[in-house]
């Protein structure tokens, strides 16, 4: 696989348009309710009809954001609708905070116990408002957005466990998820909120989270940034370390902050060092940074939005840095996910791998895979490919 970028980028069109999208226009919509089946087995057949707030919220996103940036297809549109019309019926609690599970007719099932669930409300309503021109869809977002502003230092409120006072933590996962946020809401936002708000997440997660003896995120540290040695404070999840850094790209591409760039571009080739297994390939789930064991008994797993993410760093790290190292490893992951992960026979990816890279859940959706991940790797590959190929040309 050498520079061919406008093979690549054809490959990431089709596999989105071709594959990815029909599997859950065909198999997912729930026209009698409302909203979205995400239990879905390998050829789609649902397995499970409770419906997870993240995964109905990033659907809606999913669809609203190709309407938005992809065309004008009104049958992506009535699909976003069909989510957000039964979110805003039945997402919220009272004080509109939004639940985390609800049953199929969406009565609530799981409290809202952490903001996870109005993060991608807000992501969801801001690009389905920019979609649909629903001024109550800017209404939700705005709200949701609020929400996670407010509680952002203590996201999991009345429903955290753990005891108060003793070994206080913020998780990479909060100012993270922030960041991204916040660029999707940029159309909504105030310019100064925007910027006040970008900065303050960069330098938190470049700074407090960022270890620069080894060069790795870590995923919990002390308020103050500082290390905590204990089974959380050793933790690396180098999925969510590697998505922090094509977030971090995003935002400093926009002001041609090369600096920040590739300081994120080395943290994406430092974890993928470190997470990479040497013996079976693929990138571990969880590791202790010190190398003692985790306490995830999946630490080994192969996950499929593990891989997808490092695939958009590594294809973004090198559109905007042309550094060879990001191509080489693009070329491994490359070859890695597309051969382990997506399924030439019903569709769509597998989610969950052994360490040997053998699919271990024979499923395409559940409970935490949904309509997101696959997708929107699948196009901002496609898009970063699309313009290294205008580049060469």
């Amino acid at each position: 696989m050498g520079h061919n970028f406008k093979a690549l980028a054809e490959l990431y069109k089709t596999a989105l348009l071709n594959d990815v999208l029909p599997f859950w226009e065909k198999h997912s919509l729930d026209w009698q309710q409302g909203g979205y089946f995400t239990c879905l087995d390998r050829q789609g057949k649902v397995y499970d009809t409770d419906k997870f707030i993240w995964l109905q919220n990033r659907q809606v996103w999913t669809f609203s954001m190709l309407y938005n940036q992809l065309e004008k297809n009104e049958n992506w549109l009535s699909i976003a609708s069909n989510g957000a019309n039964f979110l805003a019926q039945h997402g919220r609690d009272g004080d509109g905070n939004w639940y985390f599970a609800l049953t199929r007719e969406g009565k609530p099932l799981v409290e809202p116990y952490n903001i996870f669930s109005d993060c991608f409300a807000a992501m969801a309503f801001s690009q389905y408002a920019l979609a649909s021109g629903e001024d109550w869809a800017k209404d939700v977002a705005m709200q949701a957005y609020n929400n996670v502003l407010r509680r952002q230092n203590n996201p999991k409120g009345k429903y955290n466990k753990t005891y108060p006072g003793t070994r206080p933590m913020k998780s990479l996962a909060v100012p993270m998820i922030l960041a991204n946020l916040t660029l999707e809401m940029e159309w909504l936002l105030a310019t100064e909120t925007l910027e006040n708000v970008l900065a303050a997440t960069v330098q938190e997660v470049m700074s407090d989270f960022f270890d620069p003896e080894r060069g790795l995120m870590y995923e919990n540290v002390a308020p103050n940034g500082s290390h905590i040695d204990c089974f959380e404070g050793r933790l690396i999840n180098p999925g969510h370390g590697i998505e922090a850094m094509w977030f971090i790209m995003d935002i400093a591409r926009r002001k041609n902050d090369t600096k920040t760039i590739n300081q994120a571009v080395d943290v994406v080739l430092n974890i993928l060092n470190f997470a990479w297994d040497s013996e079976y390939s693929g990138l571990y789930y969880f590791m202790d940074a010190d190398g003692h064991p985790p306490q995830q008994l999946e630490w080994d797993q192969k996950l499929w939005w593990v891989h997808l993410e490092s695939l958009v760093a590594l294809a973004m790290g090198y559109h905007l840095t042309g550094r060879e190292e990001c191509w080489e490893w693009y070329q491994k992951m490359h070859d890695y996910a597309w051969s382990h992960f997506a399924d030439r026979e019903f569709g769509e990816w597998f989610g969950y791998l052994n360490r040997r890279g053998e699919v271990l859940l024979n499923l395409k959706g559940g409970k935490w895979k949904g309509c997101f991940h696959v997708p929107r790797a699948l196009y901002l590959c496609w898009q970063q490919f699309e313009m290294l190929s205008a580049k060469t040309v």
